[in-house]
């Protein structure tokens, strides 16, 4: 099974191996509200941990999507490109923004469990 772990800034990232899928959680889709346009990274760019990767706007705000751990982009999620409020339909699965090959699987270890994730948004709401 694949594991999940979640950001601060409500990113959540799905690994894979070394390779993990990153979007933005139910709870940060609800917040923007109805997006209505994706800015994706180039496959091959290099982030680092917490660097802006994507951009997200919605018809309530515009946000940044930081990369939750150091890698290189290797795929992007298309079908953003032409229909973002995939985002508002399915967050945590379909919606993903970009796939990172991971530099330092150690990063996904500091992430939030789902758990954590849970009892940090009961801080907040």
């Amino acid at each position: 099974m694949a594991t999940v772990r979640y950001t601060r800034d409500h990113e959540w990232i799905r690994l894979d191996g070394e390779v993990g899928t990153v979007g933005i959680s139910g709870y940060a889709q609800e917040q923007l509200g109805d997006v209505v346009y994706v800015e994706l990274p180039e496959i091959g760019r290099h982030v680092e941990k917490g660097e802006e990767a994507a951009v997200v706007e919605s018809v309530k705000a515009a946000a940044e999507v930081y990369a939750p751990v150091a890698g290189e982009v290797v795929a992007v999620n298309e079908l953003l490109d032409g229909a973002p409020g995939g985002v508002n339909e399915d967050a945590e699965g379909d919606g993903w923004f970009f796939k990172l090959k991971v530099a330092d699987l150690s990063q996904v270890e500091g992430l939030m469990t789902e758990d954590q994730y849970q009892a940090f948004l009961e801080t907040i709401e």
